[in-house]
């Protein structure tokens, strides 16, 4: 009985953890989504302020070409600063800790929200361009940085559930953007420096709330060989004081770790003990973003135009879209950890697959068939939420998962400039697939979510409830090493004295 009582305690999401996980999520994950939508529907305003301010310093009205070229920098520079984020993950998380790294990023998001604000009395558009490589820096860290912050906090039996939770306030901060952007609201001539600015208001609050909640435990045991510190962080998080059997675990991966010390990225990709995390980790990365998430959205406008919806009333039906995003994100949130990660990683893909099938057959025959366009809405609706379920939120969740301590934030280095060079990619290169394929644009993203969906159904393993031992020693079986700890596998043919990195 008694047993059974420590068991529940165990699984139960306290106080200090559930708020933790909410300042950071909101802190930093709902910026990224925030940012990510900010722009898009000032972008009619935004490019008239350039357009006047060129003008007021030159007296003459900038070329189309050149306007074009200075709004293409200023959304491109945010997938770049994601990119430069991702490359200072590993550093930053090193040097200043989990927690430490998320309070040093709100530099990257305060100094961009004044920038951003202030430009049009400053009547640089520079700002704005410089903001926004800043504030994607942020986004490149936090993107990284939360799910293994939240993942190393968690008990097994809630990793998942929590580990979806930076994705949920991504979602949100998609549609706070979409709802505030609405014309009558800020997306406005007097409200687009105010809409770009708000971005620092939850970077504030995470400064003022995150320093009063532990720094990760595994952090501090592994890294900081500081027991005393992580034993206090962990009866902190668990709300109770017998914590031995966790700190145990833990210690269990500092002693199978020691051998290897840190893995940077160069060691990451030699090792063979971490070949198939490693794929498996760049391939649901790129998944993610090479299937056409990014090119829906893009796309949705018309779509909804060409079914009928009034132009005015596009806003708020993409902001609708944004809701059943959010909604379903939340749900993943509950499911996550009662389906698996595998299952809905398959499921999402699968859903996407079949709405890019049925979208690009839907496109083709939409001016011959009269209610294609409504399929066609139907297909974005749903593609929509095959990507909540598992595409979007599950990889981050599963880098923190299948690589130890000492190779975990070299890892997300990966996985991160995987995310937003494809991201860059992406937005770099739509628009000539579409003026090249048109409606058979999809067609490419279908074909990317089927390979993604017939590597995940052989090769990706489920982790659901299984310690970060446990899931490495399924990776052990598949890297056909011999050794339960298998860096050690990797330093046998070293000579003594080069075992150390």
């Amino acid at each position: 009985m008694e047993q059974q009582d420590q068991s529940m305690k165990e699984g139960r999401l306290t106080l200090v953890l559930a708020l933790a996980t909410l300042i950071a999520a909101f802190g930093s994950s709902f910026q990224y989504g925030y940012n990510v939508a900010a722009v898009n529907s000032p972008a009619m305003y935004m490019r008239q302020f350039y357009n006047e301010t060129y003008q007021d310093r030159t007296g003459e009205v900038i070329e189309d070409f050149p306007l074009t070229l200075l709004w293409s920098l200023t959304v491109s520079m945010f997938p770049f600063g994601g990119f430069i984020g991702s490359l200072l993950v590993g550093p930053l998380v090193n040097k200043f800790g989990r927690k430490g790294t998320l309070l040093f990023n709100n530099i990257f998001s305060i100094v961009p929200a004044i920038l951003m604000g202030c430009s049009k009395v400053a009547k640089s558009f520079e700002l704005i361009i410089i903001a926004r490589l800043l504030v994607g820096v942020c986004a490149g860290l936090s993107s990284n940085v939360v799910p293994m912050y939240l993942g190393e906090l968690a008990p097994k039996n809630l990793r998942g559930a929590l580990g979806v939770v930076p994705q949920l306030f991504i979602t949100v901060g998609i549609l706070v953007a979409q709802i505030f952007g609405l014309r009558n609201l800020l997306a406005n001539e007097d409200g687009w420096p105010i809409l770009l600015g708000l971005t620092g208001v939850p970077a504030a609050l995470q400064l003022v709330l995150l320093p009063f909640f532990p720094e990760s435990p595994r952090y501090l045991l592994i890294q900081k060989k500081d027991e005393a510190a992580a034993k206090k962080a962990l009866k902190t998080l668990r709300g109770w004081d017998s914590v031995e059997a966790e700190v145990a675990e833990i210690r269990q991966e500092d002693e199978a770790e020691k051998a290897a010390g840190f893995i940077s990225v160069l060691k990451l990709f030699r090792m063979r003990s971490l070949r198939w995390q490693l794929l498996s980790i760049i391939i649901l990365m790129g998944g993610q973003q090479l299937s056409g998430v990014n090119a829906i959205y893009y796309y949705a406008d018309q779509i909804y135009l060409s079914a009928g919806v009034k132009e005015e009333h596009v806003q708020y039906v993409t902001a609708g879209t944004g809701a059943v995003n959010v909604v379903m994100t939340f749900c993943a949130v509950f499911v996550v950890e009662l389906l698996g990660r595998r299952l809905l990683l398959l499921l999402g893909f699968s859903i996407c697959l079949t709405a890019c099938c049925v979208l690009t057959a839907a496109l083709a025959l939409q001016d011959t068939v009269s209610w294609m366009p409504y399929i066609s809405i139907v297909c974005v609706i749903s593609y929509v939420v095959g990507h909540a379920l598992g595409p979007s939120p599950i990889p981050a969740l599963l880098i923190t998962e299948i690589f130890l301590q000492s190779s975990r934030s070299s890892a997300f280095m990966v996985g991160g400039s995987v995310h937003w060079l494809s991201n860059f990619t992406v937005g770099l290169i739509f628009p000539f697939i579409q003026e090249g394929l048109g409606p058979y644009s999809f067609i490419v993203f279908a074909v990317i979510c089927l390979l993604t969906t017939i590597y995940i159904f052989l090769i990706v393993p489920e982790t659901k409830a299984k310690t970060f031992m446990e899931i490495n020693q399924i990776f052990t079986k598949m890297n056909k090493v011999s050794e339960v700890y298998p860096e050690k596998e990797e330093l046998k043919e070293l000579p003594p004295i080069t075992s150390e990195q």
